[in-house]
């Protein structure tokens, strides 16, 4: 059951319109790390969890909190909208670099909207539900949503860049401190999972079925060696089952692709006899 508080978790009050700001926060609305997204994706790794109860009621409350952050972001560009026809809002891109990189008002926002925000991302592709993951693996989901969390933030942190707005800066401040939050939640809740389960996801799956000599080893895919220098190729790996090997020359154990002509009903091109 989901009710709704009729006040906003945060203040979402610009000092003035802009339309060409309010096509920008729709990234953070409808985009691949938008709210859209972290919302539903906690919801669903929530709705789906069959593990302890307290990971289940830490996704519902997280997946809820995003919720109300579309609700915010939603009443920012409706008023970032406000008061001004197409026309007039496309003035604000008359700048020559401006107007080639954001191409003004998004033109769905009137037309479409009728001066409010949508569901989707800053060039008005619609939100998809393919940017989410719930896979039921609570470690492979939890590492996910620290990646989302943290492309979250830094597009948080471009737009803040991107504004003089007081009002639109406090409220993206406020949304920087939550994916903060967010950050250390899931990192916080993978390493216990880690301490648990192990490093490696699944940590269900025999060991013994894996080609062990393969899982350690570093492979020199690209022309020059600097990758060696890193920790991913010398010593102690993270799952503590052995150490990091580098191997400088990749070598070829496979056999040499050649498949067998296909069936006539096909009507594949043949090999030349």
């Amino acid at each position: 059951m989901f009710t709704h508080v009729k006040k906003l978790q945060y203040t979402a009050k610009p000092d003035r319109p802009d339309p060409v700001f309010a096509k920008r926060l729709q990234e953070i609305v409808g985009g691949q790390f938008g709210e859209m997204t972290v919302a539903f994706q906690y919801l669903f790794q929530g709705w789906n969890c069959r593990a302890d109860q307290k990971y289940r009621d830490m996704l519902l409350d997280i997946g809820t909190e995003e919720i109300g952050h579309v609700e915010i972001l939603a009443t920012m560009i409706a008023q970032l909208l406000d008061d001004a026809p197409v026309a007039a809002q496309e003035e604000a891109a008359k700048d020559p670099i401006i107007a080639a990189a954001m191409g003004g008002m998004n033109p769905q926002h009137a037309i479409v909207a009728g001066l409010g925000a949508t569901p989707t991302n800053s060039v008005g592709v619609p939100w998809n539900a393919g940017y989410m993951v719930a896979s039921g693996n609570l470690l492979a989901d939890f590492r996910h949503n620290l990646a989302a969390e943290s492309m979250g933030r830094l597009q948080v942190a471009r737009l803040y860049e991107m504004t003089d707005d007081r009002g639109v800066r406090d409220m993206l401040s406020f949304l920087l401190a939550r994916d903060t939050m967010h950050q250390n939640q899931w990192a916080a809740a993978a390493a216990e999972l880690e301490e648990r389960e192990g490093f490696v996801v699944p940590a269900t799956f025999d060991p013994s079925q894996e080609a062990r000599e393969y899982s350690h080893k570093f492979i020199n895919f690209s022309e020059g060696e600097e990758s060696r220098e890193g920790s991913w190729a010398q010593g102690p790996t993270p799952d503590k089952r052995g150490t990091f090997e580098y191997m400088a020359a990749p070598v070829a154990e496979g056999q040499e692709p050649i498949l067998k002509p296909a069936p006539l009903y096909t009507h594949n091109t043949l090999p030349k006899k």
